[in-house]
């Protein structure tokens, strides 16, 4: 290799870096480097390396460029953990309320609430419920009520940024048992209102079947099976459930699926 073909492949480098996937640039970076002369090496290896690495090619940009943009800024994936025993007991009580902050653009998850809640109406977990969610009773004794939680939901929501009118946020649930009846029909217990941005969401299970034209009975576990991914953590945890949503979410939209509001105004 010449000098001149050599100085025009750190060029083409140079200029066409940001295009390279970024698996593939240790590979360009040794290609170039290997067929170099020592002159040309001696001169421009270095530029090639300070070159390529100068480039972010992390998830965020890839992402950026690799589907189109969502009619959100945000969506915030939630799952609650509830009270339960066979028969089911009644009122059900929130005792899991995660969720994760997912950046509309790369579908990437930014920040994330977590919090277990005392259950006051039956206080004393059923074993079929710490058996289902792999929640024991130490990890709810002592936790904030849900009017404290909600509270904090709140505060968490203003620090985010998400009360500005100009972020458009929206909740993302697998179902619409969280938001349709869980939250409002524990809050109507007990007396307390509901935020209005608990008010619409997506139906994770909806927004699936018109992507892949089939209803997932089985949640969670049709959608990872359907799209090939690999199940996150525990099943019927929250915050792990929280994760394969965002996931299954973020293989959607790299597919080009638009998420839409699922849910009919209150």
């Amino acid at each position: 290799v010449s000098d001149a073909s050599g100085c025009s492949m750190i060029a083409l480098l140079h200029t066409g870096a940001a295009k390279f996937p970024q698996n593939l640039l240790p590979r360009a970076r040794q290609a170039v480097c290997s067929h170099l002369p020592a002159g040309v090496l001696k001169g421009y290896g270095s530029i090639v390396s300070r070159k390529l690495a100068s480039h972010s090619f992390g998830a965020s940009m890839a992402a950026m460029s690799s589907f189109p943009p969502q009619r959100y800024h945000y969506f915030l994936v939630l799952d609650f953990e509830a009270t339960c025993d066979k028969p089911q007991i009644h009122p059900q009580e929130i005792i899991e309320f995660p969720i994760l902050k997912l950046n509309g653009r790369t579908m990437e998850i930014e920040s994330t609430f977590h919090m277990y809640v005392q259950p006051v109406v039956h206080p004393q977990l059923t074993p079929f419920c710490t058996e289902l969610t792999g929640i024991i009773q130490g990890m709810v004794d002592g936790q904030p009520s849900l009017q404290q939680v909600l509270e904090r939901v709140d505060e968490w929501m203003a620090k985010e940024g998400l009360l500005d009118p100009s972020v458009k946020s929206i909740f993302v649930t697998c179902g619409d048992w969280d938001l349709k009846v869980m939250l409002p029909g524990q809050c109507q217990y007990l007396g307390l209102p509901v935020a209005d941005y608990f008010k619409q969401w997506i139906n994770l299970k909806k927004a699936y079947s018109f992507a892949m034209g089939s209803w997932p009975k089985n949640g969670l576990l049709d959608m990872n099976k359907g799209l090939n991914l690999q199940h996150i953590g525990r099943p019927h945890s929250g915050i792990d459930d929280c994760k394969n949503i965002a996931n299954i979410m973020k293989t959607l939209a790299h597919r080009g699926f638009i998420f839409k509001q699922t849910s009919k105004p209150f």
